[in-house]
């Protein structure tokens, strides 16, 4: 299922991936943001658990932001496996 997340004090200001069951797919990171991370981090996580996401890339700063596209996506993710959950249960 394809989830849309809306950043907070980050440069991208979307997020869009796929959930499948616990396992994320298709990361996309829209409006903004430094290119080579907002490549690099979708091909990191390809594949990955939402676990082990949070677990990875939760609490990465940057700057004085207070989180970072990292921190963002990891919440993101988490929100929507959680969200999904709750609608299965």
């Amino acid at each position: 299922m394809e989830h849309s997340y809306k950043t907070n004090h980050t440069c991208s200001k979307e997020i869009r991936f796929e959930l499948d069951g616990n396992v994320v797919t298709n990361v996309r990171f829209l409006g903004g943001g430094c290119p080579g991370n907002l490549q690099a981090l979708p091909r990191l996580v390809e594949g990955m658990t939402v676990e082990e996401i949070e677990k990875r890339l939760s609490g990465i700063l940057c700057g004085y932001k207070g989180t970072s596209c990292a921190d963002q996506l990891a919440h993101a993710i988490l929100k929507a496996y959680e969200e999904e959950k709750g609608v299965k249960e």
